[in-house]
Formats: C-alpha cells, sequence, structure tokens
C-alpha cells in the first residue's frame, strides 16, 4: 500500500499532468509503471523519516501522508527541470518530515513508539567530584 494513489495524483495535479510527466512517448496517457515507481520512491523517502518515530507500516494513513506523497511524487517525475513551485512544495514536505521525525510535530491519531533502550524515561546519576583526598588528611 503506498501513501499516494494514481488517483490521489489526478485529483491533485489533474490527468494532463499526471500524462505528460510519466508517458515520454506521447504524454496522453498515464504511465502506471513510472507513476508506480515515483509513489514507491517518496514513500520509502517519507518511511526513512518516520521509521525514527513510528512503527510502519502504519495501520492507515492520515491525509497529510497523501499530501506529501504526492507532492514528493510529483517532484520526482518532473526530472532535470523542475518548476519553482513544484521544488518548493518538495523542499515544505521534506522539512514537515524532518519534523516528525523530531517529534516536533505528532501524526494524528498514530501513537510514537518508544525510543530505543527502553522506556524512554532515562535517567542519568554523577557523583560531585571529591573535595578533600586521603593524602590531605595525614597531617591531622
Amino acid at each position: 500500500m503506498t501513501y499516494a494513489t494514481q488517483t490521489d495524483m489526478v485529483d491533485r495535479f489533474g490527468f494532463e499532468e499526471v500524462a505528460q510527466r510519466t508517458n515520454r512517448v506521447d504524454g496522453l496517457t498515464i504511465d502506471t509503471v513510472v507513476l508506480g515507481r515515483a509513489l514507491l520512491d517518496a514513500d520509502a523517502e517519507i518511511n526513512g523519516y518516520l521509521a525514527t518515530r513510528y512503527a510502519l507500516p502504519l495501520a492507515s494513513t492520515p491525509a497529510v501522508l497523501v499530501r506529501l506523497a504526492a507532492d514528493m511524487a510529483r517532484y520526482m517525475l518532473c526530472g532535470g527541470g523542475v518548476p519553482d513551485s513544484v521544488g518548493q512544495r518538495y523542499k515544505d514536505a521534506v522539512s514537515l518530515l524532518k519534523r516528525m521525525a523530531s517529534g516536533e510535530v505528532q501524526l494524528a491519531d498514530v501513537l510514537p513508539v518508544p525510543a530505543a533502550g527502553g522506556s524512554g524515561n532515562a535517567v542519568a546519576c554523577r557523583a560531585p567530584s571529591r573535595v578533600f583526598g586521603a593524602d590531605q588528611l595525614q597531617g591531622y
């Protein structure tokens, strides 16, 4: 299951744009193989960020991830000629994913997994340095 689907891409960007970006022969039909590869690449990048905080795969797909995956796949389909608006949407998606990975932004209705190594309630103790040592007590 991908975060975004062909239908999501067409709903967001229009059939014509998706066809032109995926079908390099005539641009009249959607090449589902090319589109599927871009969607899977977007999923892999998203999972790279989310895996630091959430157990994957997610039980359901939050709407925000559909949007991010669509924006990222669209960027990947542009190749070398990325329009500024498409590039900015990709950068915004990555920025949001970084904030999700850090915990600054939380996915709604998805519980984060505890940090590796326990419950996340780590305690550190440090003893104060010695003020007097045995060598200083010899004269007394």
